[in-house]
């Protein structure tokens, strides 16, 4: 399969991806939405690094890949502490965070 159709789907995930992060005023899926677009530029990467016949993208989608479960782990944390704090979950009523 020709590397062109790798990229298109990649576009299109981060283009849904980058319209719910604009769009959406809930933090899950703003994260979800966040995950998606990550996972986007790691397919583009994998295309690239096949075409190119190296390792060295697989490499960094992988970085990429602990680095995104990093940050689902802090902003599902908080999540949870708002939740439990009982704070409203949206995103624009949220103007910063207190101790």
């Amino acid at each position: 399969m020709a590397i062109e159709w790798y990229l298109v789907l990649s576009a299109l995930l981060f283009a849904v991806g980058a319209s719910g992060v604009l769009l959406r005023r809930s933090p899950l899926v703003i994260l979800l939405c966040l995950e998606l677009m990550l996972n986007a530029g790691n397919l583009a990467l994998v295309a690239f690094s096949r075409s190119l016949g190296n390792q060295e993208g697989q490499v960094f989608a992988l970085v990429v890949m602990v680095v995104a479960a990093c940050e689902v782990v802090v902003g599902l944390g908080l999540i949870v502490a708002m939740f439990r704090r009982r704070l409203p979950l949206d995103v624009d009523e949220i103007r910063e965070l207190r101790g």
